[in-house]
């Protein structure tokens, strides 16, 4: 989604923006080539395969600076500290990732089973289904998955591993497909892998992807300057709903109740650049991995709740009489806990 993210962005030559997932620089590239001698790219990944990646191909330029790390740290990094122009967060597993086996994301390639983003923080996932609880692992798999037979899995793993540890991708695609029902095939439609669900599922727990998403999304809005932009590419529903909800809750106001207490006018954050927007149909012809992508775009507007004009609303209100109350911003567009979406009745586990 190269042109749409381009346009979302709305690059200026002067400006200053972030590639938060740098991952082999396709976006990062087209940011550069539109900016001036004046202008400022910054770039973050914490794979270190990424930052080599960007560091052979950006590192001599004066106009760039390379961060190994996670987007959720993008408030620390003193770069970023006199604020973005724009923001870019490429959700999920790189190419790249997915193409080297010894990385461990891919079922089709038989490898160790890793699936770290970082190889250097936390256990790989061999290592969390060596010593996770059956029910863990369920919940894991239903949760980030959306994975109906995510307790029969679970069971299947834990009777397993009781016999010998689960360390390559291979077996444990091999073991989901074997518990899994056989199901009709879609005509005109690509066969699903039966291990598709239960890996997807894994690597964002390993990852801990979806917090760190609702973490990196404050960090962005905070880091923005008035009329930046933030573009987020994200490529399941749990990652959109996330940011659909995100921009939703700082720029829309919430629904009034007339049975509670009046609370404080709001006052928007963020304006939302059109519509959620797709690949089209010959950017997937020629990349398929682009049909589930979904690209949303939002404009900081440098006013808000929580910065400047709350309280000055509030007192002319109380001044004049005439301006009604909105509902108190902690009710406005709740926000489950992204870890835990209700099941939907009847789902088999």
């Amino acid at each position: 989604m190269f042109l749409q993210v381009m346009e979302g962005l709305r690059v200026v030559e002067d400006g200053t923006y972030l590639d938060g997932t740098f991952g082999r620089g396709g976006h990062a590239r087209g940011v550069l080539q539109r900016l001036g001698p004046g202008g400022r790219l910054l770039l973050m990944d914490k794979d270190p395969e990424a930052i080599a990646a960007a560091e052979r191909e950006f590192g001599t330029d004066p106009r760039v600076a390379i961060h190994r790390g996670s987007f959720t740290d993008l408030a620390h990094w003193d770069a970023a500290a006199t604020g973005l122009d724009g923001i870019l967060f490429d959700l999920g597993v790189s190419s790249p990732q997915l193409d080297v086996a010894e990385r461990g994301f891919s079922f089709g390639k038989d490898g160790p089973l890793d699936m770290r983003m970082d190889p250097d923080s936390g256990p790989s996932a061999a290592q969390w289904l060596a010593s996770a609880a059956e029910q863990d692992i369920a919940d894991v798999l239903w949760t980030y998955g959306e994975e109906r037979m995510s307790r029969r899995i679970a069971r299947t793993i834990v009777a397993r591993r009781a016999q010998q540890p689960i360390e390559r991708t291979a077996e444990l695609a091999q073991l989901i497909s074997s518990v899994m029902p056989r199901g009709k095939h879609a005509r005109g439609k690509p066969e699903i892998n039966p291990a598709t669900r239960s890996f997807q599922a894994i690597r964002i727990h390993i990852n801990r992807e979806l917090a760190d998403l609702e973490t990196g999304l404050d960090a962005a809005l905070a880091a923005l300057k008035p009329q930046g932009r933030l573009a987020v590419i994200s490529f399941h529903s749990l990652e959109d709903r996330i940011v659909k909800r995100f921009i939703a809750k700082h720029a829309k106001a919430p629904p009034a109740n007339r049975r509670l207490p009046a609370a404080d006018l709001f006052v928007p954050t963020l304006r939302a650049i059109g519509n959620a927007q797709k690949a089209d149909s010959a950017e997937t012809a020629s990349n398929p991995r682009a049909r589930s992508a979904v690209l949303r775009v939002a404009e900081k507007l440098g006013i808000g709740n929580r910065e400047s004009g709350i309280e000055k609303a509030k007192a002319n209100a109380g001044q004049s009489g005439t301006m009604s109350a909105r509902r108190d911003v902690a009710q406005r567009f709740p926000i489950p806990d992204s870890r835990f979406p209700a099941a939907p009745p009847g789902a088999a586990r």
